[in-house]
């Protein structure tokens, strides 16, 4: 079978953000990484890296004791880049897409996985402009992990919706509260995963995948949800980018809290019902055009709820777990967006109060994200 490193301290904690580098005059984002690369210090190495398109940096905690430490390291590393661009001349911002940079304006990042990339799909790599936020959590036995990101996976709508912050792409509005969502969905291999029920099974499909010649490791299977076995983590990668903070602490604390509790419910022995994948999937498009303003379906219910009331009843059910694991501060804050709205709704709000120029949009976006 696979090799896995599932064997560590559980619920350890590491997130990472994709992040905009803009010209300050004109707000576009701007070919920089290689400039912004050069400068990062050496005991941040490897906390700052490329990603698809020059414009495009990620900032990537270490495994971390809960999401106070986390959400101190990505305030470093936000303050880090983004005077490392300040030196450079550009500015750093954070939002699920950039509202009006184009595709066919980026440059790729010179190296070897990108450039292949690229070969290997074209177009579809090439409108991949978009930004989100990964969260790993320490998991420590196999098929616990696999119980895990299946238990997860029925839930990637619902943390979809709370995350939305990508109404505007290549300056429209696009009528969708995250439209990051299709852009990826043209990517292979993505979206809502298979439920694999065990380690024997996923370690056998990754096989025949990998046997095959499809791809060369499992990190091309760009699920929302999967278990990353170098890493001994469950890596949850369905959110939007948040330009706040507090929203990915929020994010990374909901994300914490359901890997504690689908632990406990592996420990004590629960059997996982697989969901439907065709009913996952058709909540994942809700999330993606209505974010929290619209209904997803209830599977126990058997019926479109409110977003909102979904949003409720599910932190509620983990509030326990996020006290054993000292996130019960940060769980607030996902109640705080559930009734105040999300990322997407601002973006929406801002523009409506201050014209059409989203230029404007990104330098409000930029000074959040410093903040």
């Amino acid at each position: 079978m696979l090799e896995h490193s599932f064997n560590g301290a559980p619920f350890t904690v590491g997130i990472e953000e994709e992040l905009m580098l803009l010209d300050p005059e004109t707000l576009d984002l701007t070919q920089g990484i290689e400039a912004v690369l050069a400068d990062v210090p050496a005991e941040h190495e490897g906390q700052v890296k490329p990603e698809l398109f020059q414009s495009v940096l990620e900032v990537a905690t270490t495994p971390c004791p809960d999401i106070a430490t986390a959400t101190e390291q990505l305030a470093v590393l936000r303050r880090l880049v983004g005077s490392i661009a300040e030196r450079n001349g550009m500015l750093v911002g954070a939002a699920g897409t950039h509202p009006f940079a184009r595709c066919d304006d980026q440059a790729i990042v010179e190296r070897p996985r990108y450039r292949e990339l690229i070969a290997d799909l074209g177009f579809i790599a090439e409108r991949e402009l978009i930004f989100g936020t990964h969260v790993h959590v320490g998991i420590d036995s196999a098929d616990k992990a696999i119980y895990v990101a299946d238990g997860i996976r029925r839930h990637l709508p619902l943390l979809l919706a709370l995350s939305s912050n990508s109404p505007f792409w290549e300056g429209r509005n696009t009528g969708m509260m995250s439209a990051r969502t299709p852009v990826f969905r043209a990517f292979p291999r993505q979206g809502v995963p298979p439920h694999y029920g065990s380690w024997e099974i996923y370690s056998r499909r990754v096989g025949q995948m990998t046997g095959s010649g499809a791809i060369d490791d499992y990190t091309y299977l760009w699920w929302d949800v999967r278990p990353h076995p170098n890493l001994g983590t469950v890596e949850t990668r369905i959110f939007d980018q948040a330009t706040r903070l507090e929203d990915t602490a929020a994010f990374a604390a909901l994300t914490l809290s359901l890997s504690h509790r689908f632990a406990e419910l592996f420990d004590e022995g629960e059997p996982l019902v697989e969901a439907p994948f065709e009913l996952i999937d058709d909540n994942k498009v809700r999330a993606a055009v209505r974010g929290m303003e619209g209904e997803l379906v209830d599977f126990g219910r058997r019926r479109p709820v409110a977003a909102t009331e979904m949003a409720e009843r599910l932190i509620a059910e983990v509030e326990a777990s996020a006290a054993e694991v000292g996130c019960k501060e940060e769980l607030r804050r996902a109640s705080d967006i559930v009734g105040a709205g999300t990322g997407a709704r601002r973006q929406l709000d801002f523009v409506a109060n201050h014209g059409d120029d989203l230029r404007e949009l990104v330098a409000a976006a930029v000074a959040l994200t410093a903040r």
